[in-house]
């Protein structure tokens, strides 16, 4: 019997409260959050849309994300642009760089939380 998808994702954090409340107000994630068309609310879970998901392990001298990191979330929009938009008014570094793009798997942009976890942003191409 296989998985049927991610169930959580849980990381340390210096002031968990704090970044909970970063993540639920620049990006619109974590407890007490939902993604269009996934119904209620609720007080514990991120109800999110099905889609994509990559899971995979990089070499530990990857340069893809910063060495002294385990890991970097990749988050999935539907409109990169619009994203990229509310973060700079908000006052949040964004980085984009054309190599990263392609048009068979996407476009992307990275960005870092107030603890420097990194986060990348990714719109799939047009089905």
């Amino acid at each position: 019997m296989a998985v049927l998808g991610i169930g959580g994702l849980f990381f340390r954090s210096t002031d968990p409260d704090a970044l909970s409340a970063w993540y639920r107000t620049h990006l619109g994630i974590g407890a007490g959050c939902a993604a269009a068309d996934t119904g209620p609310v609720d007080e514990w879970t991120w109800k999110t849309q099905g889609g994509p998901v990559v899971f995979a392990p990089f070499k530990a001298d990857t340069d893809y994300f910063a060495a002294d990191k385990q890991f970097m979330i990749n988050l999935r929009v539907a409109d990169l642009a619009e994203m990229i938009d509310t973060l700079t008014v908000a006052g949040i570094a964004v980085e984009t760089r054309d190599e990263w793009n392609s048009p068979e798997v996407g476009q992307f942009a990275r960005l870092h939380d107030p603890e420097g976890n990194a986060i990348e942003l990714w719109e799939p191409p047009a089905a």
